[in-house]
């Protein structure tokens, strides 16, 4: 079943490459959506994809890439919309 998540990354997660990080991750496990920074330093996702997959991609937004440091990650239930892609912005 399709889902879609809203996610909030929190620590050190701008300019260490994460969006572009998280686009490669979703592209791996079949993910769409969106990625893009917010102005208190964040970064904010909305993915979608079969919930099984949608968890990988949320424990790999856990980590992040090597030069991130994620403090916390916050995850709401979001609305389908049917995304193509997973584009940055």
């Amino acid at each position: 079943m399709k889902v879609n998540k809203l996610i909030t990354i929190e620590g050190r997660v701008q300019h260490v490459g994460f969006r572009y990080s998280a686009r490669n991750a979703a592209m791996k496990y079949g993910i769409s959506g969106l990625a893009r920074n917010l102005p208190e330093g964040n970064v904010y996702i909305e993915a979608e994809g079969d919930e099984d997959d949608l968890y990988q991609f949320i424990n790999w937004c856990r980590q992040g890439p090597p030069l991130a440091r994620v403090i916390q990650v916050r995850i709401q239930d979001g609305v389908l919309n049917n995304y193509e892609g997973f584009s940055i912005h």
